[in-house]
This record gives structure tokens, C-alpha cells and sequence, in this order.
């Protein structure tokens, strides 16, 4: 039994944040049916190579980014163009506690699928909207995808070298970070929903935007510059506010040093067999470490040339100051503490019962998560669904399939 288990979540959503939201629903246990459109399916399912392959080596027609974030759930093809099909969807939320759509802001009232009717239908509902800029301001008509939002958002501004650099320039974080946190804040938001509902009794509308994630999840550089006015730089791979927290070229490859206060600085310096460091007035505390950056920056990467990464980062280890290899995703995939927190899963697929992906990072001792179904084929759940959730019969569903309506 998860967490979740008996929360129905009917997914209107496709690509990125939405699925990755009603993902973690699902491996939370709630029953999630996913509403793909007849023939084409979520955007996500044309978005290869790569592609899963079968036992015998074959590619298959299911892409690795739509897998990513559709397991443990249902898929249903349904046509919400036509009339039966808007019917279909409705008689489903009248059965569900929880919506999730990323449609273009009022681009489902012409369907009667917006809050308004839907709550109407079923006051109980939790419908979370996610757009790339929110159901309000002069943006919320525009589509929003993760890059623009990056760029707008000011992440890209603070992400890459300093101009000037060999390779200067602002640059995208390498994993579409905005959508995954939306989805994980849609998360927060649902839930906290169906808390305030235990007490009220009724839904309500969660309005979620990348634009809003992304602005808040500046952190700590968004305060800086609240603080003076000034918009924060590029550093690359070094800190705004912490010396030194950076990689460093060893005589073979870099590693990462992440020194996060004085005493930590002491041992590092006394680690590497630099402990006049430590004394330096120019050096002692981080408050000067950071308005000294370059110089501190300059002895320790002349320094570090003389050894291995991986002679460094065990005496670095050795003294408990945070050190690691920059590993690729291969080897980080094949890390000792990777494989005993269990985060590499098979979930057997019609297509290869040897499927492989990384799982959730939710650790729950009563309630953990459980691995039921991979990303399910195109609409193969789709007769199962409309007949436990609305009692229709084989002849129903074969008439509405002739009709076009479901896939």
C-alpha cells in the first residue's frame, strides 16, 4: 500500500513537468490514467532516438524521454476534439480526485475541461494547471517551454563561465531543471491539497508556472542581488558566496572541491599539506577566501597539477571535507552507493523484460515506493480504464473506437 493508494489522478498532461508531477504521484501509489491523444500520443513519444530495445538488441518505437517520467501509470487514447470524447474525459474527473493539464492558459474551456466545469461537476477535484507562465499577467497566453524559461528565468545568466573564458558564455543546465522542479513543486501543491480537502471538503485550483519555479529557485543568487543591486555573474563552476567550491585540474583529469567553512578549509589545507593556508589573514575565513578569490584560486590549481583526482580525493576524503570525481552519467549510473540505495530498478515491459530505469529517490519505511508498471504502450489500458472507472460495455467501447473517439 503506498502512500497515496486510492487517489485517482486523471493526467492530461504530456512532455515534461506534468508527467514528471504525476509520475512521483504514481510511485507514491495513487492510480494515475493518462489522457494521450488517438494515434499520436504524448509529444514525448516522437522525441528519439534513443529507443528502448528488445531482448534481441532491436530498436523499439518507445523513446527513452518518454519512459523517463510515464511509469506506474495507465494510458488511455482519447480524442478530447470531439464531442464523446470531452464527455469520456468529464465522466472521468467526476471520478477522480486530482487533474493534472498543461495545456496554454484557457485553452480547455472551449472542451468544457477548465477548473470552472469540471469543479462544477465534481467539487471534490484538485486540478493543477501547469503553464510555462501562469493563468494570469501579460505572458499567460504564451507557451512556455523549459529552455526559454532557463533564459528568462535568469538561471542561464548565472550558469557557464565568465565571459572572456575560453568557453564563456551563458549556458542551459543539461537536464530540463525547470520542468522537473515544477513537477516536484505541483507535487507539494497537490498534496497540500489534499490536505486543506480533509478539512473542507472541497478541491481547489493549483496554479503552477515555470516562470514562478524558476525565479524562485534562484535561491540564494536572486538575495544576492536583492541585497545590492547588482545581478550576480557567471562563476562556472565556482561559488558566488563560498571559497573555495570549484573544480580543480589535477595532473589527469578534475575533480570538485566543496569547502564549506573554516574548520572545513583548515583540514583541507593541512590534507594537502598546505596548512599555512589556514593562517594567511588573506585566507582564514571565507569572508576573505571570496574577496581573495583568484589568488586562493591560483595556488591551489598549481598545486593539485602534482597528483592524480583520485589521490587527491582520497586524502581530501580522509579528513571529511566534501571531495568527488566528475563522473559521466555511465559511471555515476555504476556508483557503489548508487547501486546499494536501490536506485537502478527493472521493470519488466512487454517489449523487453529486462527494462531497466532509474527509480525514485523517495525512501519511505512504511509506505515505500513500489515499481507496478513501466510507461505504459499507446491507449493499451484504455477498455480497462473506461470499464472500471465508468461501467462501459464491450459494445460501448467498440462503437466509441469506430467512432474515432478512443485509440
Amino acid at each position: 500500500m503506498g502512500a497515496l493508494t486510492g487517489i485517482r489522478v486523471l493526467d492530461l498532461s504530456r512532455v515534461l513537468a506534468g508527467p514528471w508531477c504525476s509520475q512521483v504521484l504514481a510511485d507514491l501509489g495513487a492510480d494515475v490514467v493518462k489522457v494521450e491523444r488517438v494515434g499520436r500520443g504524448d509529444d514525448t513519444r516522437a522525441w528519439g532516438p534513443p529507443y528502448m530495445k528488445d531482448t534481441q538488441g532491436n530498436e523499439t518505437p518507445e523513446t527513452s524521454y518518454y519512459q523517463s517520467s510515464n511509469r506506474n501509470k495507465r494510458s488511455v487514447a482519447v480524442d478530447i476534439t470531439t464531442t464523446k470524447g470531452q464527455e469520456v474525459v468529464r465522466a472521468l474527473a467526476a471520478e477522480s480526485d486530482v487533474l493534472v493539464e498543461n495545456f496554454k492558459a484557457g485553452s480547455l474551456k472551449k472542451y468544457g475541461l477548465d477548473y470552472e466545469s469540471l469543479s462544477n461537476l465534481n467539487p471534490r477535484l484538485i486540478y493543477c494547471s501547469i503553464t510555462g507562465f501562469g493563468q494570469t499577467g501579460p505572458r499567460a497566453q504564451e507557451p512556455g517551454y523549459d529552455f526559454i524559461i532557463q533564459g528568462m528565468g535568469g538561471l542561464m545568466s548565472i550558469t557557464g563561465e565568465r565571459d572572456g573564458v575560453q568557453g564563456g558564455g551563458a549556458q542551459k543546465v543539461g537536464v530540463a531543471v525547470t520542468d522537473v522542479m515544477t513537477g516536484l513543486y505541483s507535487v507539494i501543491a497537490i498534496q497540500a491539497a489534499l490536505l486543506a480537502r480533509e478539512k473542507s471538503g472541497r478541491g481547489q485550483h493549483c496554479d503552477m508556472a515555470l516562470l514562478d519555479v524558476q525565479v524562485a529557485a534562484l535561491g540564494n543568487q536572486s538575495q544576492n542581488y536583492l541585497s545590492t543591486g547588482v545581478s550576480p555573474g557567471r562563476y562556472g563552476n565556482a561559488h558566488a558566496n563560498i571559497v573555495p567550491y570549484n573544480s580543480f585540474r589535477a595532473s589527469d583529469k578534475d575533480f570538485i572541491i566543496a569547502c564549506g567553512n573554516d574548520s572545513q578549509f583548515a583540514a583541507l589545507s593541512s590534507a594537502i599539506g598546505l596548512p599555512e593556508l589556514s593562517a594567511d589573514p588573506r585566507f582564514s575565513k571565507n569572508e576573505s577566501r571570496v574577496r581573495n578569490r583568484d589568488a586562493i584560486t591560483q595556488i591551489l590549481s598549481e598545486h593539485f597539477k602534482r597528483d592524480t583526482a583520485e589521490a587527491w580525493v582520497k586524502k581530501i576524503s580522509n579528513v571529511r571535507v566534501p571531495v568527488g570525481l566528475i563522473n559521466d552519467i555511465a559511471d555515476a549510473l555504476a556508483e557503489p552507493q548508487v547501486d546499494a540505495r536501490g536506485m537502478l530498478v527493472n521493470i519488466p515491459h512487454s517489449l523487453n523484460p529486462d527494462f531497466k530505469m532509474v527509480g525514485s529517490p523517495i525512501h519511505l519505511s512504511d509506505t515505500p515506493v513500489e515499481y507496478r508498471r513501466p510507461a505504459p504502450l499507446l491507449g493499451q489500458d484504455t477498455n480497462d480504464v473506461l470499464t472500471e472507472y465508468l461501467g462501459l460495455s464491450p459494445e460501448q467501447l467498440s462503437q466509441l473506437k469506430n467512432d474515432g473517439v478512443l485509440g
